[in-house]
């Protein structure tokens, strides 16, 4: 990563802009640097952040199984505003706090259920070049949870995938969200974790 993002953030300007800014800082207390990256072409921010509105509006799957989903890859893929902003949701749904934490190293920790490592691994799986979800994964998260939950998981990685490269390839980093609601930093993978 550049360490600021690759395009300049705009300043967010006029009457739109003021709205803009007042939902970031009532919603994350600050202007995040990547909405004066999307500023730039204001079509394709609103369209991702209505699309983001709509996909946390699903319900038929978990709420924390589709977040450790979200952030498994923004841990993949290695976005770490989408993890950031994950970990930031997890504290204000009062969602499990140690297991988000562990995102990052989830194979070698003991804090996730059976269900939730399939969850981890099908994001993940979905999140490699080629993709490698197998008819074994899916058929045993829908014995699970259910063809709606499975399908509304899948949109959340989809969508996960779609924010985290978006994100990748601007240089958009961490605005330190997680940091503002006091908690730890996230847990760091281990090097043969990377390499996996």
């Amino acid at each position: 990563m550049t360490g600021s993002p690759r395009i300049t953030p705009a300043e967010i300007t006029g009457i739109k802009g003021a709205l803009i800014r007042r939902f970031a800082k009532k919603k994350l207390g600050q202007v995040p640097a990547s909405v004066g990256v999307y500023w730039h072409h204001q079509k394709v921010m609103m369209a991702m952040s209505g699309l983001g509105a709509k996909v946390e509006k699903w319900d038929a799957c978990d709420e924390q199984l589709k977040s450790f989903a979200h952030m498994a890859v923004a841990a993949r893929v290695g976005c770490s505003w989408c993890l950031d902003y994950n970990y930031f949701e997890a504290s204000n749904k009062h969602l499990d706090l140690e297991k988000a934490r562990e995102i990052t190293r989830w194979r070698e920790s003991d804090v996730f259920s059976p269900l939730e490592r399939e969850v981890l691994a099908y994001a993940e799986a979905m999140s490699t070049t080629e993709p490698t979800v197998t008819d074994e994964m899916v058929a045993s998260l829908v014995a699970q949870l259910g063809e709606a939950a499975v399908v509304e998981l899948t949109a959340v990685v989809a969508f996960a995938n779609f924010t985290t490269r978006g994100n990748i390839a601007l240089g958009i980093e961490s605005d330190g969200l997680a940091a503002a609601c006091g908690l730890a930093p996230l847990a760091q993978p281990t090097a043969a974790e990377r390499s996996a």
